[in-house]
């Protein structure tokens, strides 16, 4: 007649947490416009409490409804970071005058990251080759290659 041993008992606890689909906050700090870039470029503040994160997908509609941007596309947003804590996040974003300027000036990455390149698969031992043929060449002969 022993007692029964609580010893490497589990104890469960359940956590509700309720996902808030609270609004978000948008501030736009250190706002400039670059003409010779055709772009406007800004630090973007998010404060999210209650949220984890906000998609870039929301973040960049309601910034063109801000800005009276006429295609999404147009807005890029990049290099966010949460506060220790969460509630607040940073990045950095632009907003371009036209789709082609966004081509013209915006890295490969995000042109593709945008959807509007697709992105060439190269093998790794092509794109080696390929550089090993430029360094052989010099001026505007490199260009011919690329």
């Amino acid at each position: 007649a022993r007692a029964p041993s609580f010893r490497g008992a589990v104890t469960t606890h359940r956590v509700v947490a309720k996902m808030s689909n609270t609004s978000c906050t948008l501030r736009t700090r250190k706002f400039m416009t670059n003409r010779l870039l055709s772009r406007r470029q800004f630090i973007l503040d998010v404060l999210h409490p209650g949220r984890a994160n906000v998609p870039k997908a929301e973040l960049r509609e309601k910034l063109a409804k801000m800005y009276d941007v006429s295609d999404n596309a147009c807005v890029s947003l990049f290099g966010f970071r949460t506060q220790f804590g969460g509630g607040k996040s940073t990045g950095f974003g632009l907003i371009y005058d036209n789709i082609d300027a966004m081509k013209k000036f915006e890295p490969k990455h995000r042109v593709i990251r945008a959807g509007l390149k697709e992105k060439v698969t190269q093998s790794r031992k092509q794109i080696k080759e390929k550089k090993n043929r430029v360094k052989k060449l010099r001026g505007s002969a490199k260009n011919k290659v690329m």
